[in-house]
């Protein structure tokens, strides 16, 4: 097995192996340390950071929010994974010499131009349909790809086809080529 692509990245399959593995850790050192058992995720994380800062302008009204009595407001090893999560894109990309900085990718750019404000607005009203599926979905794709599925958890398998399909949907729809 070949440990890098021809292009010099990262195979995906070792990256699959590591990411398995992880989550196989993460349950373990969860249950081990913290008495119970938790999972990879990231979305919660998201939710309590809102709760974070919500809570340095109305502290009474996050102490009264039913969800943040349930989900306490604070920093904790899943917060650390998000960090991870930048800071291993950021070290891989480095190592495999693909990183470089740029303010619009150049798929997007072909199709809508080269508009950093433009993108920026897409960028952030992406961001907030992706949380709130991942809400309603009660998960985001990678709780329900990595924790779910190493569950076989049903609900898990339905959701990830539907942000797959979607996704292809979507992205067919955005990237589609104008006739000329």
């Amino acid at each position: 097995m070949q440990w890098k692509t021809e292009d010099g990245g990262w195979s995906p399959y070792l990256a699959g192996a590591l990411v398995g593995v992880l989550a196989i850790v993460s349950v373990y050192v969860t249950t081990l340390w913290m008495g119970k058992t938790n999972y990879l995720g990231a979305s919660t994380t998201f939710v309590r950071a809102a709760g974070l800062l919500e809570r340095t302008v109305a502290p009474d009204r996050v102490a009264a929010n039913e969800y943040f009595t349930k989900e306490k407001v604070r920093v904790d090893w899943q917060f650390m994974v998000v960090a991870g999560i930048f800071l291993g894109a950021l070290i891989g990309s480095a190592t495999d010499k693909s990183f470089k900085l740029e303010h619009v990718p150049p798929t997007w750019e072909k199709r809508f131009g080269p508009s950093i404000a433009k993108r920026g607005a897409a960028a952030f009203l992406g961001g907030i349909v992706a949380m709130l599926g991942a809400r309603m979905a009660d998960g985001c794709p990678s709780g329900h790809d990595l924790s779910g599925m190493m569950q076989l958890s049903v609900s898990s398998f339905i959701a990830l086809a539907m942000f797959f399909g979607v996704g292809v949907v979507v992205a067919g729809l955005i990237y589609r080529r104008r006739a000329s």
